[in-house]
């Protein structure tokens, strides 16, 4: 049976109309005929989205009983038995109700795929697993439903519903997303301009890149090699030469000048040796194009133009930009160069831009080469020159310029050692050395072609011909591979030298290092390996690229660093004079390994520090707070049991009231010192559990009296996961605090609602409020801001509800009320649980 077909409509944030539209196309394919159910759908009390389920068939939902209560999930056993050709599942990142034959939704609609049921689904952007993190920096909300972005990338069709922030926020403030009272918290939280306008980027980002997907595997299964240009692809060309940063800033520009343009720096280095280019300056290059929203990429490659138009139609990129050959004007008798090159293989869908700068025609200079040994094509020039030089030399000599003389023939022979040293090195020049002497005893010296010389003086001739010529081929070819030598050995002081000050600043990670050492030396993965002692397993410390070595004999290149590190390198055998800077690498990954271990013992240290320098302000704190109830006790007490007075029951009931107050405020408290003691420690472990906050928050107003604050926490909100007793604690703390700063006969309000993934519980009271810049202090301990009406404390209580919250997995900040006054937001994770009553009005739809 062939698998069925996954659609998915794919929206910013919530309420922006996924199921509306998938409603929509439902009703459409039922018009065509089409055997359309609905699976799972949930209007959310939304009259519109209601009024589309009209006319569609609803399987029935199962019910399933957790905790006893009853709760309702899709029955996939139902669908498939019914076997429509479409199937309607909402909310594709939901989590079952524990007792569910699945535990995610996604797993649901895989069963429905693999039998062959098409299915239409929904999902928000910030439900992607692997977006998480970039979702919490916007909202400041962990997802706890997620799906695997492979499950959505391998729908077949993936349909953008997108709305600008504007349009969605009239849609909240109309009401067409929530209940008039959750409206106001909503667009001050989830819903703020710049959530959702970030929240819409990142969604048609992702889209954007899937439809790059679809076209890279519709080009590759029909063999597509011509450029297609979808969008500007920009790939620019880098040599490793100050010239580079131009080049990235008027790429950058072009790319700003179409929609969607995108910068793609390479550099393509050879397979023989150290690349041919400045570490640093390909660094600063790097950074450079990264900061502008580009992407760097290294190649490998000995044919530079080639590798250049090769990786250049892998991305389907649409212009190529080149500096203007840094070469002198006779240089160019050794070939066309790079940029000449790639403008005539290029094409016609693949535009090439030379671009002037400072450094072109001023010389390359000598560059880092990759050994003594010469590139192919120079060698292949050598020979040529070498063995076809002389030969052609001789025709000549012969046939159109007989009569130059044997002096003359002998010069310009020698010429073509020299050319043949020049360019090939020793043994081509021996070859035109000992080619040159034949052709001289055959052509021109008599009797003419024989090898028999019948002038002594031309004997001697030859012999100092070939002397001669042995000799300059010689010199030449070592005065080349000293000039190489000489130049490699700079490039290497350059990296060693730049590589020393990165490492001596501490600007560089492990990581980052094993980075450098894998694009300096052309190879596919670098690792640092180590192990306690020569018994023991090898562990890896940090590694970078495809398929680390997890053994130094798996290496293609195992440098040992002591007893018990390597640093191992896969990818090709290095020569060995590329084994010398290898070794400086691993020495200082090892250094960089010291000292990161080292930041993380100095960190530890500082945490030490920190707990006893609050442990100091401690005792100089609470010295007069814990005295004075102290004190007050006391005196009741020593009054109580004196004999020279007869306390009357009045008397006798207000002493042991002032003692019963005394005693609770040093329970307090010892308490938050206890509590902020254990969060400095890190000896705070929340056992973290489904709760209903009706059953926590009254809990936690214990200690107030009971006309000092209202209570609005719906029973219909869904669970959170926290830990009950920090939880407790924390709101006790921030309901207390409230309640101190609130003028007399003002209550405190304490609601809660639910908000996207999160439950917010928000304590609002009329007080005089914290300017803006003290919001984050009054959180850090021993700090009050003000004066409070009845003040007592030490300033911990709202530094212990953060850590509290922060423990369990919440967060907890200040904002104004409106009309005056603070009010503190307790950000409280949901558990994923559906909601247990019917009113789904609170719920986040996708």
């Amino acid at each position: 049976m062939a698998r069925g077909k996954l659609r998915i409509y794919l929206g910013a944030a919530p309420g922006v109309g996924k199921t509306y539209a998938m409603l929509s196309e439902a009703h459409r394919r039922i018009e065509r005929g089409t055997d359309c159910v609905v699976a799972f759908v949930e209007h959310h009390n939304r009259p519109r989205t209601e009024v589309m389920l009209h006319g569609l068939e609803q399987i029935p939902r199962k019910e399933i009983e957790y905790r006893d209560t009853a709760f309702t999930e899709m029955d996939v056993d139902a669908v498939l038995a019914r076997q429509p050709k479409v199937a309607l599942v909402d909310e594709l990142a939901h989590t079952n109700v524990p007792g569910s034959p699945n535990t995610k939704r996604w797993q649901d609609v895989e069963e429905l795929l693999d039998a062959g049921i098409d299915v239409v689904s929904t999902v928000n952007i910030q439900h992607l697993e692997s977006l998480g993190d970039i979702v919490e920096s916007i909202t400041g909300v962990r997802q706890r439903e997620t799906v695997p972005d492979e499950v959505v990338r391998r729908a077949d069709q993936i349909e953008l519903v997108d709305m600008s922030p504007e349009a969605l926020r009239r849609r909240m403030a109309h009401g067409n997303i929530y209940k008039p009272d959750k409206i106001d918290a909503a667009l001050s939280n989830y819903f703020r301009p710049g959530n959702l306008t970030a929240l819409r980027e990142l969604a048609l980002l992702w889209v954007a890149d899937r439809v790059d997907e679809y076209l890279t595997e519709y080009r590759s299964e029909h063999k597509v090699s011509a450029i297609w240009g979808s969008r500007e692809r920009i790939v620019v060309g880098l040599t490793g030469g100050p010239e580079g940063r131009t080049l990235i800033r008027r790429a950058a520009r072009l790319a700003e000048k179409g929609a969607g343009g995108e910068v793609l720096a390479v550099y393509i280095s050879r397979s023989d040796g150290l690349t041919s280019a400045s570490p640093k300056e390909l660094a600063v290059q790097r950074t450079l194009v990264e900061d502008l929203g580009g992407t760097y990429h290294q190649v490998v490659g000995d044919d530079i133009p080639a590798a250049l138009l090769d990786f250049a139609r892998g991305v389907n990129a649409t212009q190529i930009v080149l500096g203007v050959s840094r070469r002198k004007s006779w240089q160019y008798v050794f070939g066309p160069g790079v940029g000449a090159t790639v403008a005539r293989d290029s094409g016609p869908d693949l535009d090439v831009h030379l671009i002037t700068h400072d450094e072109a025609g001023k010389g390359r200079g000598l560059p880092v080469p990759r050994g003594a040994r010469l590139g192919r094509s120079r060698l292949i020039s050598g020979w040529l020159v070498g063995i076809g030089g002389p030969a052609l030399l001789t025709w000549l000599l012969s046939s159109v310029f007989p009569d130059v003389g044997l002096a003359n023939d002998m010069l310009l022979l020698l010429t073509m050692t020299v050319a043949a040293a020049l360019l090939g090195g020793l043994y081509p020049a021996l070859a035109s050395a000992a080619a040159g002497s034949l052709l001289l005893n055959w052509f021109f010296t008599p009797p003419f072609h024989t090898l028999t010389i019948a002038d002594p003086k031309n004997i001697v001739a030859i012999v100092v011909f070939v002397g001669v010529a042995v000799s300059v081929a010689s010199v030449v070819d070592l005065a080349a591979r000293r000039t190489q030598q000489a130049a490699r050995l700079r490039g290497e002081a350059e990296i060693l030298s730049f590589l020393a000050g990165n490492v001596l600043r501490g600007e560089t990670s492990l990581e980052a290092l094993l980075q450098r050492v894998r694009e300096t030396f052309g190879m596919e993965s670098a690792a640092l390996l180590e192990r306690e002692n020569d018994v023991a397993p090898w562990t890896c410390a940090g590694s970078v690229g495809p398929r680390p070595c997890t053994a130094p004999e798996e290496a293609d290149v195992d440098v040992p660093v002591g007893d018990n590190m390597s640093l191992a390198l896969s990818g090709r055998v290095l020569p060995a004079e590329d084994r010398r800077v290898l070794a400086a690498f691993a020495a200082q990954a090892a250094v960089v390994l010291d000292r990161q271990r080292l930041q993380q013992q100095a960190h530890l240290a500082k945490e030490l520090a920190e707990g006893n320098r609050i442990r100091t302000a401690l005792l100089a704190a609470v010295s007069h707070d814990l005295r004075t109830p102290l004190a007050g006790i006391k005196a009741a007490v020593s009054s109580l049991r004196s004999d020279d007075v007869e306390w009357s029951q009045e008397d006798q009931a207000e002493l042991l009231e002032a003692i019963e107050e005394g005693a609770d405020r040093l329970d307090h408290l010892v308490g938050n010192l206890l509590d902020m003691s254990r969060l400095q420690t890190g000896m705070v472990t929340p056992i973290v559990r489904e709760t209903d906050l009706d059953e926590v928050i009254p809990l936690a107003l214990v200690g107030v009296a009971e006309d000092s604050v209202d209570l609005d926490v719906p029973e219909t909100l869904p669970m959170v996961a926290v830990d009950k007793g920090l939880l407790e604690r924390s709101v006790a703390n921030v309901v207390e605090n409230a309640v101190k700063y609130s003028p007399p006969g003002e209550k405190v309000l304490v609601s809660a609602s639910a908000i996207a993934d999160r439950v917010e519980v928000r304590v609002m009271d009329r007080g005089p409020g914290v300017p803006d810049e003290a919001k984050n202090r009054i959180f850090e301990p021993f700090q009050r801001y003000g004066d409070a009406p009845r003040g007592n404390g030490v300033g911990l209580g709202l530094a212990v509800a953060r850590g509290f919250a922060e423990a369990t997995g919440g967060t907890l900040t200040a904002e104004d009320t409106p009309g005056g006054g603070l009010t503190m937001v307790l950000s409280l994770p949901m558990t994923g649980r559906p909601q247990v009553h019917t009113d789904m009005s609170d719920a986040i739809t996708s």
